[in-house]
């Protein structure tokens, strides 16, 4: 597929419509991408034509809908570079296997062990740390930012010890756009002995990571923010892990026998699958991953980036405008004018069709880093176009003017 963007466009049938009697501008990608026709018609096909459970059937449907699930894991291992294709466990999203993860981890820390997170971390990479924390008695450490929104990598440098057990970053940050130096913080941490999950809910739209050029041991990301449904995503587990570490939950599926007296547990990936799965959200998510690679991701990534210069260019043109995170980023802009409360320009953007998002975006901790109540986010997805910045910077003119 050649990077078409009107004919990209015509694949979401959602940017079609109107908010407010204007053309909707959609820029809360962070928050969730939309959907092509294509992913669409996977989830039709699906109830329509061999809606059934899987791996526990011998009839027909049964048979089919276990092939395609299994055929999406297979797109996504592939994708991924994992290399082997029950290391790939689907979840119900990034924060499913991120508490699936910190569960594993209950009885193996022990008290002062350290974990580290980043200053930059989305709740959900931050709050079950602490629930873990609290189970465990180990102490957790925050690996600081500058003003820039980039992590101070001397000072990560020297967090790490003989006690740091487990490294938690994002690949990307929600609320700034940064991209973290993900490849330095791995190497780091293997160096003292320390396994990392990487929290890709914002990257993989934008970037393809290669899970064994990485050398991550857990990485997680969901569906919905590559074009595909809610309510499905993946933990990348590496092997050694996977076998390490207990269940987090019981039920079908992820049994080997059961008796009164005993369960045995299956293999990887079903260990972690307990009960039905979203089958229809699986098959869905491959079909989101196909869609992508037609496209293609460093034409993505270039299309992405010229939307992010532009609008950081024509942003910056207003006074009193400041953007934070201006170090290296994907296509996110958050910003605020002064003395105007972000939630109010939202407000008056969303009347004139654009979608953005207000607030701190599920990572108070940077907000309150900067000493503000939150921001403004405009977050760009390979199919918006210059267009639709230019109306986004007309519309926050005019916020301005009204509230000023």
């Amino acid at each position: 597929m050649s990077f078409n963007i009107q004919k990209i466009r015509e694949d979401f049938p959602i940017l079609s419509r109107k908010v407010n009697g204007y053309p909707l501008v959609y820029l809360d990608n962070a928050a969730t991408s939309q959907k092509p026709q294509q992913v669409i018609d996977s989830i039709v096909d699906y109830y329509s034509n061999y809606n059934a459970n899987i791996h526990r059937g011998v009839h027909t449907l049964s048979q089919e809908a276990t092939d395609a699930y299994e055929s999406a894991r297979q797109k996504i291992k592939t994708h991924f570079n994992a290399k082997e294709v029950y290391e790939i466990i689907f979840t119900a999203g990034t924060t499913h296997g991120i508490n699936l993860v910190a569960n594993g981890f209950s009885d193996i820390l022990k008290k002062d062990d350290e974990i580290l997170v980043s200053a930059m971390e989305h709740h959900s990479n931050i709050v079950p740390w602490q629930m873990l924390c609290d189970r465990t008695g180990a102490d957790l450490k925050v690996i600081p930012m500058n003003e820039e929104g980039t992590l101070i990598m001397e000072e990560y440098a020297k967090l790490l010890s003989e006690r740091t057990k487990l490294v938690f970053v994002n690949h990307i940050s929600n609320a700034l756009g940064t991209i973290n130096p993900i490849e330095e913080i791995i190497q780091k941490a293997h160096e003292v002995g320390a396994a990392v999950l990487i929290d890709g809910a914002q990257s993989c739209s934008h970037i393809k990571p290669d899970f064994q050029k990485l050398d991550v041991d857990f990485y997680v990301t969901s569906a919905h923010k590559m074009c595909g449904p809610t309510g499905v995503g993946i933990l990348f587990m590496k092997e050694e892990w996977g076998n390490k570490l207990p269940p987090y939950q019981g039920g079908g599926e992820m049994i080997a026998e059961v008796t009164f007296e005993k369960t045995t547990y299956a293999g990887l990936p079903h260990k972690f699958e307990a009960g039905t799965p979203n089958i229809c959200g699986g098959i869905a998510f491959g079909a989101a991953i196909d869609y992508l690679n037609a496209i293609g991701f460093e034409a993505i990534e270039q299309h992405e980036n010229e939307l992010l210069e532009y609008a950081t260019e024509k942003l910056l043109e207003i006074d009193g405008l400041k953007i934070y995170g201006t170090g290296h980023k994907t296509s996110v802009v958050s910003f605020n004018i002064e003395g105007i409360h972000p939630y109010d320009i939202g407000t008056i953007v969303d009347k004139l069709g654009i979608a953005v998002r207000t607030g701190h975006h599920c990572a108070q901790p940077i907000m309150d880093f900067y000493k503000i109540p939150g921001t403004v986010r405009a977050s760009f997805a390979f199919y918006n176009t210059m267009e639709e910045v230019d109306a986004l910077v007309n519309a926050v003119k005019k916020a301005k003017y009204m509230l000023s």
